[in-house]
Parts: C-alpha cells; structure tokens; sequence
C-alpha cells in the first residue's frame, strides 16, 4: 500500500492565519483540513477560496459539537455554507476542495451529487466522542452508501484495550481507503502506525493551534516527522515502544528513534500508555511490538507477566525492559546500570564508599537504585510513605529505613551525603515546590547535600528548586534516562547505541 498522507488540520480563526499554518508546515504535510466550524462567522463566508490560496488538495470540514466540533447553527446553516464552498466550481480542479467530509447521518443529495460531479471524494466519517466503536468492518461497509466514499472511524477509547481491538479488527480489512482513529492520549499509537491500520492519512495539528482540540490528541507533524519519521514506517517496520501510567510525558521516543535513524534501521518507537500493564502486553502481542521500555507504576507487576528474566531483575525485584524472544518476553533491568553511571558523574567519586545515602520512595526506581547504592558500597536509608515497603528494600541490603514524613527529619540529615529522590512526585510539575509537588517540601536542606532526582520533566523539578535555594549540588534524572536507554537499545536491537552522533 501507499503510506498515509499527512493531513494538516486547520482550527485558526481566520483564513489568513490558517494560511500561514499551511506555508509554515507545507514540506511536512501532503493535504490540509479547513476546519471551517473554527472559523469567525464572516470568514466562513470566504471558505470557497481557500483551495486556490492554500495551493494543496483540502478537505472542508465543517464539524458540529456533538460530533467534537464547534458549528452550532444548525443543519440549515450547515447545508448553505457546503454548498457556497463548494458551488462555481473551478475549471482547474486543484481550485476546489479535493474533499468534503460528510457525518454518516448528513445526506444531502444535492450536495453528493455537486461533489461527484467536480471531482471532490466524500470523506463518510462517524466520531464518538464517548466510547469506542465496534465491529469496524461493518461499520465502514455501512458508511460507503454509494461506493465513492472514503469512510471514516474516529472513536474516544476508554482503555490501551479498545486500541488493541481496533488494530485487531484492522487486521480483516482489505482495502487502504479507510480512515480509523483512536482519539486522546490512549489513541497515540493508531496516529503513529497509520500504515499498519492501512489507514488513507493521518491527522496532525500544529503545535500553535494544537490546543483548540487537545482532546482529539493529535500530534504536531514536525515531531510526526523528525521523532517517529512517519514516512517511513511501513508494514515491515519494527515496532518498539515504552508503557507506564499516565507516561503524559516520555524523551524515551527521541532517543531510541534516533538510534534507529542513525543505524539505518526501519523500526520505530512509541508511547504505549496503559494503565494496567497487562493491557500493554496485549497490545504488543496483538500488533507485534518487538520490545518494550516499562516505566512506573508498572516495574514491579510486569514480572506477573513474562516468562524469563535476568540476573539483574531477580536481585532487584523490578524491571525496566522487556524483549519478545520467539513467543515469550524475557525481562531485564537496565536502570541499576544507568543510574550508576550518571550518579557517578554527578557526584565525581569512583564508588560510594564512606557516603550515607538517602533514598527517596520504596518502587520499582527505587528498587533499581537500591540495588545500584548497595554495589557501589554506600551506606543507605530508605524513606517511604509505607514503612513496610520501606522496610522491606531496606531489608535487602542491610540499609537502614524510616517513614518519609517530619518525623524523620534527624534521620534524613544523617543520611543526607547524597539524597536520591526516585518517586513520580514532581513529574510534570510547576514551580514553586509545595507539598503537593515536592516529596521532601518539610526537609530543611543545608546547602552541603547533593540531590539526584530520577524525574527529568520539568528539567528542574520542584525539589531540585527547594535544594537549589539553598545551595545545594542538583542534577536530574536525564543522563540516568540516557545511559539506560542505549543499553536498551542493545538489548532491542543486537547493536551498541551509535552516542558520537548524539547532540
């Protein structure tokens, strides 16, 4: 099959602001959607020029607010401005719409018959906002009323499960002149992998407008571009990805999709959000996913769910990585690894012998820090919410624990050489560190400790801004991220990251 086009879609308030988006992203994109429902009431008048100005196919698109649009007017209304857009038509046809997007409950003869007769493809599109749309074969059949169509399926998921099932249906169809999209974050892989749903295009926004329809959960086609390298992907593209809950924010994608551009390698990398990892097993298994990246919370219950796993993994009880060898998953931890190395770097020693070490949070990242504190000789403390969980690590390797609450605050200072904060909190977080951010926001620091947060989006997150006002050494945790992330790659691929052409 061709690969999907890549369709710009236009939310601006006028024609000349959408124009500007097209000439901006035009060597990105193949056809570009006026979402005329956007547009100010007297611009909407104007539609039927937009063709000629934009110079590439367009699709008119004029969507209503129960379908995820903005036009309120009325069917009436509706039915005019169709028909002013698309009246007088062009000799050349590149001047007109090359396409109209039409709901399946919208049949208006007269304007079926107007887009026959110029040349412009109907685009029979059914959206649920609400839940997912099943039996997707019979559906597209019902949406094709006189054959010409080009039918489409946009539906909000409720869970990585309605994904999996729209790619498992995708699998029967037999044609590439369909259109099936699920919506929202949980929908980021169905944009991704258009060509494996053999889809006709993909929808993109641009980044200055994206938030018109945040919802929908497009994305921006120059990372479309330059992080997923989109034209490339085909039906014999390798499938890579990184899973965890809420995972709203990932530079996993960046770094493994440059890897593979950098080897020459069809394969590609994407966020599979799910919020029960088994989901996200399912997925892979369902859609071929060669490897995945396993993030929080799910480090510790994926285990439930392969079948091998490695040294590292056993010792530490938690696992980063999972590899599709023949027809099982073989786990892996390359956290310790990548922690060690970037803390080492930070800190300047060669070991962290005759440190005292706090560690921050009692999870998967913990765990994997534990490990790593343990084999470089420090002497540690685990502060967690759950003293059991706490506890229980600290068990492990002899390392002291306590509460993270006031009430260890003695503690913490004597174990405040090197504090490393391995929990979420913070993730995505603003300024100014608060207790809702910032897991140590009752810690008075001294300005003599060093502070090591595994989180790196925000690159200073809240606690790392607590410790800064007081003169403390911080780093983040995106060196951690990056020297684990080419172990992975190894693991995913056979062959060492290539980091000189990394910037």
């Amino acid at each position: 099959m061709n690969r999907p086009l890549i369709c710009l879609t236009l939310t601006g308030k006028t024609l000349a602001e959408d124009l500007a988006l097209v000439n901006k992203y035009r060597t990105l994109i193949d056809i570009a959607e006026l979402r005329a429902d956007f547009l100010d009431g007297n611009e909407r008048l104007l539609v039927r020029r937009f063709p000629s100005m934009a110079g590439i196919p367009c699709i008119l698109t004029l969507r209503r607010r129960v379908d995820g649009g903005k036009f309120i007017e009325g069917e009436a209304a509706r039915t005019i401005l169709f028909a002013r857009a698309m009246s007088f038509a062009d000799s050349n046809s590149k001047n007109n719409f090359a396409y109209v997007d039409f709901e399946e409950d919208f049949h208006v003869p007269s304007l079926q018959d107007a887009a026959l007769a110029f040349g412009t493809k109907i685009i029979r599109s059914v959206h649920d906002m609400e839940k997912p749309v099943r039996n997707i074969a019979a559906r597209l059949a019902q949406l094709r009323t006189t054959g010409y169509e080009i039918p489409k399926i946009a539906f909000m998921p409720h869970s990585l499960d309605d994904v999996t099932q729209l790619f498992k249906e995708a699998e029967a169809l037999k044609d590439d002149t369909h259109i099936l999209v699920a919506m929202g974050p949980l929908g980021t892989p169905s944009r991704i992998l258009g060509a494996k749903l053999d889809n006709y295009l993909t929808y993109t926004s641009p980044e200055e407008t994206n938030g018109n329809i945040q919802e929908l959960g497009h994305l921006d086609p120059v990372t479309l571009d330059s992080v997923y390298h989109f034209k490339k992907i085909d039906n014999s593209t390798k499938i890579f990805g990184i899973t965890g809950w809420p995972l709203s924010a990932t530079s996993s994608p960046v770094l493994q999709n440059k890897g593979f551009e950098t080897h020459h390698m069809n394969a590609v990398y994407l966020p599979i959000r799910a919020e029960d990892v088994q989901k996200a097993i399912t997925f892979a298994d369902t859609v071929g996913v060669e490897g995945l990246s396993v993030t929080v919370p799910h480090k510790e219950k994926v285990l439930d769910y392969i079948q091998n796993t490695d040294t590292k993994v056993d010792m530490i009880g938690a696992c980063n990585t999972i590899v599709r060898k023949n027809s099982s998953w073989t786990g892996y931890n390359t956290d310790a690894i990548g922690f060690s190395k970037a803390l080492l770097e930070f800190t300047g020693t060669k070991n962290l012998a005759h440190k005292k070490v706090a560690i921050i949070g009692a999870g998967g990242a913990a765990r994997a820090v534990a490990y790593a504190v343990s084999e470089l000789r420090g002497n540690a403390c685990v502060f967690n919410r759950t003293v059991r969980k706490a506890k229980e690590l600290a068990d492990r390797y002899g390392f002291k624990y306590a509460p993270l609450s006031s009430d260890s605050v003695n503690m913490l200072h004597k174990y405040s050489d090197i504090i490393i904060q391995t929990t979420s909190k913070g993730m995505n977080a603003a300024l100014p560190f608060t207790e809702d951010n910032d897991p140590l926001y009752f810690y008075d620091f001294t300005g003599h400790e060093m502070l090591f947060d595994i989180v790196y989006v925000p690159e200073r997150t809240p606690v790392m801004e607590h410790a800064l006002e007081a003169g403390c050494k911080v780093c983040n945790g995106f060196n951690m991220l990056k020297y684990q992330g080419y172990i992975q790659f190894e693991l995913f691929t056979g062959e060492k990251y290539n980091v000189t052409d990394q910037r």
